[in-house]
């Protein structure tokens, strides 16, 4: 188990109560109340306005229904796994030593949870502006790069073979392997008569998502 934390400041702003910083990056593996969950739940409220605020500032012309997607795109548990371990947010956080054991650090859920409760405490802790300030600086840009940027690469995949009338992809687990808390999962992904490709991942879905990727790359002519 972590130590909990003395730290005040993370991602550039110091909190002026530090106890709701320690809250967003305690796991509820270490404790039944005092844990990250209440404040993720005000963090995607919060991220939610925010992200939406932002896109109709960014897209003054758009329709509804691709402000939506691109919504979408950006708050998705993919995008906020991603956004803490780019800053780092996860390895942070505080938890058992059987949840250590057990990856839960690895998870994509977890790790999307904690970025989520960072911002609920960044709100309750110097309030609207600050939370606003710090998810245009880190949203933005991917903003920017429009919402198929952001959507899964199985999902790219099967709308690509939809474009075409061809079979869908599926997906065959070839291989387990590691001890249980650090497991590797080999994938193949197939399209029937076009190809196939594999790759390894911590999780299913995370093989499955970058076997997707390869074999989209090759179908479009990307990978050579």
């Amino acid at each position: 188990m972590r130590p909990m934390s003395n730290q005040k400041t993370i991602v550039g702003y110091t909190f002026k109560s530090p106890s709701l910083l320690e809250e967003a990056l305690t796991h509820p593996s270490l404790s039944g109340s005092h844990n990250y969950q209440r404040l993720e739940f005000l963090g995607d409220r919060v991220l939610g306005l925010s992200v939406a605020t932002l896109l109709l500032e960014a897209f003054p012309g758009e329709a509804e229904g691709k402000l939506n997607r691109r919504f979408t795109a950006l708050v998705r548990r993919e995008t906020l796994a991603e956004m803490s371990r780019s800053l780092g947010l996860v390895d942070d956080l505080m938890l058992t030593p059987g949840a250590e054991t057990e990856g839960t650090r690895t998870k994509e859920a977890v790790q999307a949870d904690v970025t989520e409760a960072v911002i609920g405490a960044m709100y309750l802790d110097g309030g609207f502006e600050v939370a606003d300030a710090f998810i245009r600086k880190h949203w933005a840009p991917l903003m920017k790069e429009g919402p198929s940027v952001h959507k899964d690469h199985k999902t790219q995949l099967q709308e690509w073979c939809q474009a075409r009338s061809l079979p869908l992809p599926y997906y065959k687990m070839l291989d387990r392997s590691g001890p249980d808390h650090s497991p590797v999962f080999t994938i193949q992904a197939i399209v029937e008569n076009k190809g196939s490709a594999t790759a390894q991942g911590n999780a299913k879905r995370q093989a499955e998502q970058a076997a997707a990727a390869d074999l989209l790359a090759t179908l479009t002519g990307e990978r050579k």
